[in-house]
C-alpha cells in the first residue's frame, strides 16, 4: 500500500506530505483547490509522461516520491531482486524533473528507465481517473475482466507462450517455403554453373601457375642458353670453377701445419666446392627440362583462356576465389535436397503447436463463458445499488476458429441503460426483451460508465492481488442514495486493500477511514495548494459544508455527524 506521498515544486504545490491509511482515504476540497493536481503528481511515479511546465519555481527541480509497503508482495520483491533494486519491506518510487525539463526515475534510489518504473507501479497501484472509463469500451479491457474473474493469469501466460512459439514456427515454415521456391527458380542455372566449374576442374592456384609456365616458355630459348653457358663455365670450360676450387685447396694444403688459419680456409673452400657442384647439377637439371614445346604452349594457352573466362564470368580475381564460388554453388544445390526435410519438420511442429494452442484457447473460452452469467448478475445487482435500477450489462462471448494472441474469443460488453421499469425487476433472461443492448462505447454516458466501472472493478478486485486502488472523481454525475451506495461499495473494497478516493460527494467522504482536505492558501503573495488530515469534528464540519454550503445549517451538521458515525 501507499504509505506516504511527498510532492515538491509541482504545479501550485510548493511542498506537500501526505501519510495515508491502509483502508479508505477520502480527499475532498473546493473545485480548483488542487485535488486532481495531487493525482497528476502521483501519476509521475506511476510512469506517466513528465512535463517541465509543471515546475512552480524554475530554479529548482520537481520531486515526487511515494513510499509503498510491500511486506507480503512476493512478486514485487522477486522483480526487485532480479533487477538489483535493493528489495526490502518497502519500495520507494521517485521521479525528478530538472529545471531543463529532463526527467529521471528511481526505485529505491537506483536510477531506472520509465518501463521499469511502470512495471513496478503496475504491481502496486490501479489508478482510475475521470476519463479512464473509456477503456470500458475496449475489447482488451473487457477480456481482461473475464480473465481476472476466472483466475486465468497462469492459463493466459501458458497460452501466449504456446501461441507465440506457434507463430514463430509458422513464420520459419513460410520462410523455408519461400526459400525453396527461390531455390527452385535458381536451381537449373546454379547446377549449370556448378557443372561448368566442376568440369573445368581447376586445382588450387592453377591459373596463376599456368600463367607463370607460359611466361617461362615464351623465354625458353634464352633461359636454356643461359643455363647451358652457366653449366659450361662451372664444369666444362678450360678452367672450370669447381676444378679451380679443388686446385686452390691442393695449393694451400702443404702449409696447413704451419699456419693455424689455413685449415679453416681449406674447409671453407671445400664447402664452396660442394655448393658449386650442387649448383651446377641443378643448372644441368633445369636446362634438361627447359624446352620450347608448341603443343604444350597451346594446351597452356587453352587452359589459361578457360580460367580467365570463368574468373571474368564470376567476377573474381584468383583461382582460390573461383573455387569458393564452386563450393557455394555446391552448398546451394545441397540445400535444395535438405530444405524439403526441413519444411516437413517445420510443418509438423507448426501443426502440433497450433493444436496445443487450440486446446488451451478452448480452456480459456470455457472459463470465460462460465464467468459471464455471474458477472452479469453481480454487476446488475451493483448497478441497482448505485442508482441505475433499469440498467443492465450483457456480456457477449463469440468463439471463432482463428487464434489470436489471447485465445479465440471475441468479447463485447453490451449495455442497456433504460430498460423498461416493468422488466427491470424480472430475471435477466426476461430483461433482454427490450432488445436495446448495444456496445458500451455507443450508448453509455460518462456518469453511467463511471458507476459501471466501479461495479466491475469492485468484482475484479476480489480476484486480483492489487494493494492500492485510486479513484479520481469516479462519483461524477451521481448524488443522494446512489452516492451513498458508491461509498458503501468502496468501503467494502477497502476491507482488503487501500482505497484512495478524490470526491465531491459527502456520502462517500463520510465512509472514509481517513479524510484529507485540500485547500489553497496565500504564501508570500503566491497561491499554494496544501492538504491536511481532518479530525473527527473537522470531518463533520467539512461534510456539512459539502451538504449545505459554506455556512452549514444545524440539520446539515447533524446529517454529517450521522454520516461519519455510521
Amino acid at each position: 500500500m501507499l504509505r506516504s506521498l511527498h510532492i515538491e515544486n509541482y504545479a501550485i504545490i510548493d511542498s506537500l506530505n501526505i501519510n495515508l491509511s491502509g483502508q479508505l482515504n477520502a480527499i475532498t476540497g473546493e473545485t480548483g483547490a488542487g485535488k486532481s493536481i495531487i493525482v497528476g503528481a502521483l501519476g509521475l511515479i506511476l510512469g506517466e509522461r513528465a512535463d517541465s511546465t509543471v515546475l512552480v519555481s524554475k530554479d529548482r527541480k520537481c520531486i515526487v516520491e511515494g513510499i509503498f509497503s510491500i511486506e507480503d508482495r512476493t512478486e514485487i520483491k522477486e522483480y526487485l531482486t532480479e533487477n538489483d533494486l535493493d528489495p526490502g519491506e518497502e519500495v520507494v518510487l521517485r521521479r525528478e524533473i530538472s529545471t531543463q525539463g529532463k526527467s529521471r526515475a528511481f526505485i529505491n534510489d537506483t536510477p531506472v528507465n520509465l518501463a521499469q518504473l511502470q512495471q513496478v507501479s503496475a504491481m502496486l497501484v490501479d489508478l482510475h481517473q475521470q476519463f479512464d472509463t473509456m477503456e470500458l469500451g475496449e475489447k482488451d479491457f473487457q477480456r481482461e475482466v473475464l480473465d481476472a474473474l476466472a483466475n486465468h493469469s497462469s492459463l493466459v501466460d501458458q497460452y501466449r507462450k504456446v501461441y507465440f512459439h506457434w507463430q514463430r514456427e509458422k513464420k520459419e515454415w513460410e520462410k523455408l517455403k519461400e526459400q525453396k521456391a527461390q531455390f527452385d527458380k535458381e536451381s537449373d542455372y546454379n547446377r549449370f554453373q556448378f557443372n561448368e566449374l566442376e568440369e573445368a576442374g581447376f586445382r588450387e592456384n592453377e591459373i596463376e601457375q599456368v600463367d607463370a609456365d607460359l611466361k617461362m616458355m615464351a623465354h625458353a630459348e634464352g633461359i636454356k642458353s643461359a643455363l647451358t653457358r652457366t653449366y659450361f663455365e662451372m664444369q666444362e670450360s678450360e678452367s672450370p670453377l669447381v676444378q679451380q676450387l679443388k686446385t686452390l685447396q691442393n695449393i694451400l694444403h702443404p702449409f696447413s701445419a704451419y699456419h693455424n688459419d689455413i685449415p679453416t680456409l681449406i674447409q671453407r673452400l671445400q664447402s664452396s666446392q660442394v655448393e658449386l657442384q650442387d649448383i651446377s647439377d641443378e643448372v644441368d637439371r633445369l636446362s634438361g627440362h627447359v624446352n620450347y614445346d608448341p603443343e604444350k604452349v597451346q594446351q597452356l594457352n587453352d587452359r589459361l583462356s578457360t580460367g580467365y573466362k570463368l574468373l571474368k564470368k564470376h567476377g573474381v580475381q584468383t583461382t582460390q576465389e573461383l573455387l569458393l564460388v564452386r563450393d557455394r554453388l555446391e552448398e546451394k544445390l545441397q540445400a535444395i535436397l535438405q530444405i524439403d526435410e526441413q519444411i516437413i519438420e517445420r510443418e509438423k511442429n507448426s501443426q502440433r503447436l497450433g493444436q496445443e494452442a487450440t486446446v488451451v484457447a478452448l480452456k480459456l473460452s470455457d472459463g470465460r463463458r462460465k464467468k459471464v452469467k455471474p458477472l452479469e448478475s453481480s454487476v446488475n445487482e451493483l448497478l441497482k445499488r448505485v442508482g441505475m435500477p433499469n440498467a443492465r450489462l450483457k456480456v457477449d462471448v463469440n468463439t471463432g476458429a482463428d487464434l489470436n494472441p489471447y485465445g479465440m474469443d471475441t468479447i463485447e460488453f453490451l449495455f442497456d441503460a433504460n430498460l423498461p421499469a416493468a422488466q427491470a425487476g424480472q430475471p435477466d433472461r426476461q430483461a433482454g426483451k427490450s432488445q436495446q443492448f448495444q456496445p458500451l462505447r455507443k450508448v453509455a454516458s460518462g456518469g453511467e460508465l463511471s458507476r459501471l466501472m466501479l461495479c466491475i472493478k469492485s468484482l475484479v478486485a476480489e480476484s486480483i492481488d492489487l494493494p492500492t486502488m485510486i479513484f479520481d472523481e469516479i462519483d461524477s454525475g451521481i448524488s443522494g442514495e446512489a452516492a451513498r451506495q458508491v461509498g458503501m461499495i468502496m468501503k467494502e473494497m477497502a476491507a482488503n486493500r487501500q482505497m484512495i478516493c478524490i470526491t465531491h460527494q459527502p456520502q462517500i467522504a463520510g465512509k472514509a477511514d481517513t479524510h484529507f482536505f485540500v485547500y489553497k492558501e496565500i504564501v508570500k503573495d503566491a497561491v499554494k495548494t496544501n492538504v491536511r488530515q481532518l479530525s473527527t469534528e473537522e470531518r463533520i464540519t467539512a461534510i456539512a459544508k459539502m451538504l449545505s454550503g459554506e455556512k452549514p445549517t444545524a440539520a446539515a451538521m447533524e446529517n454529517a455527524r450521522e454520516m461519519v458515525g455510521n
